[in-house]
Order: structure tokens, then C-alpha cells, then sequence
């Protein structure tokens, strides 16, 4: 069995890494994945925010803990999402040497049988943020969002502002590759699916009323139509309150959220050739 561990939105929690630290020597997982959100919000818009979370906190941890495991130690799958300031992304690639994690934006890795692929874009937000902010299916934006044409960034992007969407990156991240043992890892949950349920009941803008659902188009399409057998999610933290469901299935393909509102961490547990019996735990800090 691959044994596999899913986290997200953690938001530079030290408890809730400390948390997570504690379950990965506890269970030796095979895989971790880390769905974005890793950074205090604020962090590094204009140099560190409160401290250099990444260099001072993270990588000894984790460097920490692959001496404690030795021959144990999982592999780290992580990709960031769209609190977090892309302007990370090179340091974050630079430490793959040191064999703590793989970064894996736009990438996919084979583990084993199966192949994993990780993407951070989501549509577009009310927020300031927009490095990880792209169109979705069109260049339509929901009233009470700002376009990935504005607002701030810590990088140039590497792409077209105006056309590129997440529709077409998903596209050409998967070609015509066979998704049958495929495993995503994403920031943002499908849309209209209990993941991507928003608290915007009765909420409007200019007299329209506002989508309680915030997920992305592009990604429920590309799951109904693609079936990969898991899909991994974050994003809206209060989803699961609402709905009471952090799992669904989108035809075969089963996908989890681990974003959660309250303090605790939210933990995903499943194996890959089974992942019917996922499991969520709430983890105190």
C-alpha cells in the first residue's frame, strides 16, 4: 500500500506544522502532499513579514525530521497557493537538493505506479494577491473579484495575463497522458461541489447576488472528463463546515479537501489503491 498523508492551507502555523511533524513520526506515511498555503499570510509581499519562516522555520524542521527517519522519510510533495508569494517558488526548487521535498507546480512525478501532478492557479479573488490567480474557463471574472490583471505581485509571470487560463494549462500539463493512476494535488477545490462552498449566503454586489460557490470550472470539467482515480484540494476553509463533507466523487475519481476554518489540523490519511477509505482527523496542536 501506498500510505499517504494530505495537508493544506496551514498558513504558517507553527503548531499546525508541529502537529503534522508529530503524526509523520508517528506513522511514517509514504507520501506527503502539501496543497499551498504553507506561508504566514503577509509574508514576503516586500521581504519577510514576520521573520524568514521558510529558512528559520521550515527547512529545520524538515531537516530535522529526515534525520530523525533516516531510510523513513517520506517524499514531500508541496506546491503553494494563492496566500503565498511566488517570489518563494526559486528557493523552494533550490532546496530539492537537500532531498526535503519536491516542488512540483506545473510538474508531474512518477511514485511507484503512479504519477502525480501539482497545480496552484485558482480564479479569480476579491484579494490583492494575484500571482497565483488566472482565468479560469474565459476571461469572466464574478462580480466582487478583481481581475489577475491587477492587484500585486512578487514576480512577472512568465505568461500571458490576458488569455492564459487554467482551462489550457491543464491542458497542455497532461497532453494526452493516461490518467488512469493519475493523483492531483490543487489548490482549488472544483466548482459546485461541497468543497468549494463558500459563506457568501445573501451577499451581494451592486444588487447581484454572489456565487456561494468559488471553486474552479476548468478543474471540475477536467476531473469529470479526465477521471484521475484522487484529487487533492484546499482553498475555501469553511467548506467543510458548511457542507459537512470534506470528500466527494466527481464520477470515479475521488476527491479530498484538507482546508479547514478552526485551528486544529486538518489531516488526510488514504492509500492509493484504496482511496474509498480516505479518512480526515483533526488534529490538536
Amino acid at each position: 500500500m501506498t500510505h499517504c498523508f494530505f495537508v493544506s492551507d496551514l498558513h504558517g502555523s507553527e503548531s499546525r506544522y508541529q502537529a503534522l511533524f508529530r503524526e509523520i513520526k508517528n506513522k511514517t506515511p509514504d507520501v506527503v502532499l502539501i496543497g499551498g498555503d504553507l506561508f504566514p499570510h503577509g509574508y514576503d509581499l516586500k521581504g519577510s513579514a514576520k521573520g524568514d519562516f521558510l529558512d528559520d522555520f521550515l527547512v529545520p524542521e524538515f531537516q530535522g525530521l529526515k534525520r530523525i527517519l533516516g531510510e523513513n522519510y517520506p517524499e514531500v510533495l508541496i506546491i503553494l497557493g494563492n496566500d503565498d508569494a511566488r517570489s518563494h517558488e526559486k528557493r523552494l526548487e533550490e532546496l530539492e537538493q537537500e532531498q526535503l521535498w519536491k516542488y512540483i507546480h506545473n510538474k508531474k512525478v512518477s511514485i511507484g505506479a503512479y504519477d502525480i501532478y501539482g497545480y496552484s492557479f485558482i480564479p479569480p479573488t476579491p484579494f490583492a494577491m494575484k500571482d497565483w490567480e488566472k482565468y479560469d474557463v474565459s476571461r469572466f471574472v464574478d462580480p466582487g473579484c478583481s481581475h489577475p490583471t491587477e492587484g500585486l505581485r512578487t514576480v512577472e509571470p512568465d505568461y500571458d495575463l490576458e488569455y492564459s487560463t487554467i482551462k489550457t494549462d491543464l491542458e497542455i500539463l497532461t497532453a494526452d497522458n493516461d490518467l488512469s493512476k493519475g493523483v492531483f494535488l490543487f489548490h482549488s477545490p472544483p466548482y459546485n461541489t461541497p468543497l468549494d462552498r463558500a459563506a457568501l449566503d445573501g451577499k451581494m454586489i451592486d444588487y447581484v447576488p454572489l456565487d456561494v460557490h468559488v471553486g474552479s470550472i476548468a478543474i471540475q470539467r477536467f476531473i469529470e472528463t479526465r477521471q484521475p482515480i484522487v484529487t487533492l484540494h484546499g482553498h475555501v476553509h469553511e467548506a467543510s463546515e458548511i457542507t459537512g463533507q470534506w470528500k466527494t466523487k466527481l464520477g470515479e475519481t475521488h476527491a479530498f479537501s484538507a482546508a479547514w476554518k478552526q485551528s486544529h489540523l486538518a489531516l488526510v490519511e488514504f492509500d492509493l489503491e484504496n482511496p474509498a477509505e480516505a479518512k480526515r482527523r483533526l488534529v490538536s496542536k
